[in-house]
């Protein structure tokens, strides 16, 4: 540890002598100034420097080769340009290798921003942070005399995670890039002087004020660069001590004064999770749902304050499918079968289910068959209801809690019903079995079932053939009895998703057609359905959960909707529905913030500047969480008390102009 300090603090001297001119970037310069080698952190400059093809030196800085300040900063400036001209073609999926010690991320709006809880900037920045280590990399950090001669493109560098650099280290880069940025640096002869994406650095917290991300934005009149806005985020807890927070008032007058102003603005954000205050049983959905609010407000009055009902208030659903606890797991099992038969059509192995019925889906489906024979002798003329109840008992399966807004069909046609009696079938021979008793039926005009108009499927093309006496003979071997099965289940299952929609008049067939369509391939139309079912789960778990009406519901299946018929199948994906904080105030009133925020501004444009004090549950700094690993594990609460810890952030900036 004490030769790292040392060469730490060689290189900040070093580079604090080189930008005043007293020494020349050079290993004779160096040396004569008594620091000998300069060490890891500007040979760094070497390796980059050709791989842009900006120059070649042979070696390290120990060598006999030297070039000016003026070279290093220009290198420096060719770094972050050649990144941001790379970013702009395509983001890489992993860091770049800046120095020895610090690697560069290049993120756009495409990426969620690491800082956005404390800066909404531009949406193009770059992230300096440690640099992972590689395997093959020389663990005493010496860079080989041909090793800048052979970098001929950027490496990217593999890491478990972000790791922050020591705040020394950061501030030393940030002055780099300020002189970058600076148009007064005029002997650096650039003629062109490019306005970077702004630069945020990962801090480790080591200094007194636990600072944990240091920032730095160009400010701009046009195309010129007029200065530089720097922030600094700090970070204390997590603690239950709420009167430890800071008063708002201190607050106010502390960003008054430093930055001259008498006028200031404040701003409230809190966040509260929904689901855990909705749900009957601590939570109704899975372990990576939820369901939360975002609310903001003008002029706060005091820390913690709770927000006033004519806030802006924003719902966020992130759901995932398939918790046993949901009301529409048994239809979510129904679609898992209907994908392990899509699976089993595409590779050629099926994963059955395992048999939950008393009876086997063989004795099942001929017990329907023969109740359909006796209709059609004429015999159990009456048992029309009794048939029609039996087939809702066996698909119903919904809670009796959502049984208003979804209920099984009463209009499932002969397929339908075979689909719903053979979704139990437990192996590719009872399969087989099922469909060569159905055809036998339907051959020797045993039964002649109704079906509905617009089905495609074959077993529906041999029912219509059924209807003329004349069947056409089926091979049953291969992947067709999946096919068949698959097929009745994909229209038995589309009806069902149908009926909701647009029984709910949540939307038009017109809307859902695109979901329905059976002019692509089975896999995508199977693909379609399970977007279906994502939007069925959200919809009847804000109807359940929340309470929602048709007013709320109506807008987000339109989201919903819009965003499935651009992008593919994401359950992670958080759906926002703006909404009236009156709606769900009994869900979050009595409860604990997640995150709780004032923003305090003055000055307008390019000259605002904003103060932000912060609580929030969760570290707001991720690798505060991976450099302080155990630390914060359970720590939401203390102990026995229902008194919420909370970890307390700081952000602050300030303005540097040039002229």
């Amino acid at each position: 540890m004490g030769t790292e300090r040392r060469r730490e603090a060689a290189v900040g001297l070093y580079l604090t002598l080189l930008r005043c001119g007293a020494v020349r970037c050079g290993a004779g310069a160096a040396e004569g100034a008594g620091f000998g080698r300069v060490g890891t952190a500007l040979r760094g400059v070497c390796v980059w420097s050709c791989a842009l093809g900006v120059t070649q030196i042979k070696g390290a800085f120990g060598e006999e080769k030297s070039t000016d300040k003026t070279q290093l900063l220009r290198l420096n400036i060719h770094c972050f340009c050649r990144i941001y001209e790379e970013g702009k073609k395509s983001i890489p999926e992993r860091p770049y290798l800046f120095e020895d010690d610090v690697e560069i991320c290049f993120i756009d709006g495409s990426c969620k921003s690491p800082v956005e809880r404390f800066w909404n900037g531009s949406s193009m920045l770059y992230v300096l942070q440690q640099a992972g280590h590689s395997e093959d990399s020389d663990p005493t950090g010496e860079l080989g005399a041909d090793d800048a001669l052979h970098t001929s493109q950027l490496t990217p560098t593999e890491g478990t995670g972000p790791a922050a650099l020591p705040v020394q280290r950061a501030k030393q880069l940030i002055s780099l890039y300020t002189m970058a940025q600076n148009p007064n640096m005029t002997h650096l002869k650039i003629s062109d002087l490019v306005v970077l994406p702004p630069l945020w650095i990962r801090c480790d917290g080591s200094d007194p004020e636990h600072t944990y991300w240091l920032g730095a934005e160009p400010l701009k009149a046009g195309n010129k660069i007029t200065g530089i806005s720097f922030h600094m985020v700090t970070c204390d807890g997590p603690t239950a001590d709420k009167t430890s927070f800071v008063n708002l008032e201190e607050l106010k007058t502390e960003h008054k004064v430093k930055h001259h102003s008498s006028v200031v603005t404040t701003k409230g954000f809190a966040q509260y999770e929904l689901i855990s205050a909705a749900a009957m049983d601590d939570t109704t959905l899975g372990s990576e749902s939820n369901i939360s609010i975002d609310i903001t407000w003008h002029t706060v009055d005091k820390i913690l304050q709770a927000p006033p009902l004519c806030s802006t208030a924003t719902l966020n659903i992130m759901l995932e499918s398939g918790d046993p606890r949901s009301p529409v797991y048994p239809l979510y099992r129904e679609l898992q079968f209907l994908l392990a038969l899509a699976e089993g059509l595409k590779t050629g192995v099926t994963e059955w289910p395992e048999p939950l019925e008393t009876q086997t889906a063989f004795e099942l489906v001929q017990e329907f068959l023969m109740d359909l024979k006796k209709k059609l002798d004429g015999c159990c003329v009456s048992g029309d209801k009794n048939e029609t109840e039996s087939i809702k008992s066996d698909t119903a399966a919904v809670d009796s809690s959502i049984k208003s807004i979804f209920s099984e069909r009463g209009d499932l046609d002969f397929a339908e019903q075979l689909w719903c009696k053979m979704r139990s079938v437990c192996s590719y021979q009872e399969l087989v079995e099922c469909l060569t008793l159905v055809i036998k039926f339907l051959e020797h005009g045993e039964i002649q079932p109704w079906i509905h108009q617009g089905s495609s499927s074959l077993l529906s093309k041999l029912i219509q053939q059924s209807y003329h006496g004349k069947v056409e003979a089926v091979s049953l071997s291969g992947i067709t009895p999946i096919q068949m099965l698959l097929e009745i289940g994909l229209d038995k299952m589309k009806k069902d998703y149908v009926s909701f929609f647009i029984g709910q008049e949540l939307t038009t067939l017109t809307y859902l057609d695109y979901f329905i369509s059976t002019s692509v391939d089975l896999q995508e139309q199977v693909h379609r359905v399970q977007k279906l079912h994502h939007m069925l789960e959200i919809m009847v778990s804000c109807t359940v959960l929340l309470q929602f009406k048709h007013e709320n519901l109506f807008p987000l299946t339109q989201t919903c909707l819009k965003y499935y018929k651009e992008n593919p199948l994401n359950e992670k994906q958080v759906f926002q529905l703006p909404i009236r904080p009156a709606l769900v105030k009994k869900f979050y009133q009595n409860d604990h913030p997640e995150m709780w925020k004032v923003d305090i501004t003055s000055g307008h444009g390019p000259k605002e500047v904003k103060t932000t004090w912060q609580v929030s549950a969760d570290p707001p700094v991720e690798h505060m969480t991976s450099n302080n690993t155990g630390l914060f594990c359970d720590s939401t609460f203390n102990g026995s008390s229902e008194e919420r810890m909370y970890f307390v952030a700081m952000a602050k900036c300030s303005q540097v102009h040039f002229t």
